[in-house]
């Protein structure tokens, strides 16, 4: 039995990334989360998520989130915490939402040697081609519906290119 935060050898990881860690990036991990137990991979995946501010740490996830999950039978419990050193030599993929989180996290990189972690947008999976998930905190339901929705596509295709 190995730990949480420990995947199985020869297993795939990911992180998923955006500035505060309660809205966007909570719900990409559950969807894919989902996604991965509905195709039986679950057991091959390490997967969470994480911010790259100091913002939210120790926050559950927004409540506008939560709702649009429950909303669509997605489980989903997490606890905000910030990107670490050690996150970039031990996850395979970091996938992030915005502009600003690429560039943030790319600077961060820089001071990990020889770090491991493949840096990307998660809206690049996307075949609508919606490259940016917007924050949707100061939105409405409808913008966390919209994320959610992004979240879906990019997450499929993500794991339909790396099963």
């Amino acid at each position: 039995m190995h730990q949480n935060n420990m995947a199985a050898p020869g297993s795939k990881s990911v992180l998923f990334v955006c500035l505060g860690n309660i809205c966007r990036s909570p719900i990409a991990e559950a969807v894919f989360r989902k996604m991965a137990t509905d195709d039986g991979v679950a057991d091959k995946w390490r997967i969470d998520s994480a911010a790259t501010s100091t913002y939210e740490i120790g926050n559950p996830p927004d409540h506008r989130g939560q709702a649009c999950m429950r909303k669509h039978d997605v489980p989903m419990r997490h606890v905000a915490r910030q990107v670490t050193k050690e996150d970039f030599m031990s996850y395979e993929f970091i996938l992030c939402m915005d502009e600003s989180n690429l560039s943030d996290l790319n600077r961060k990189a820089k001071s990990v040697t020889n770090y491991r972690a493949k840096i990307e947008l998660l809206g690049s999976y996307d075949p609508q081609k919606q490259l940016i998930i917007k924050d949707p905190y100061y939105g409405s339901d409808e913008d966390f519906e919209k994320v959610y929705e992004q979240c879906v596509r990019c997450c499929k295709a993500f794991l339909e290119k790396n099963s």
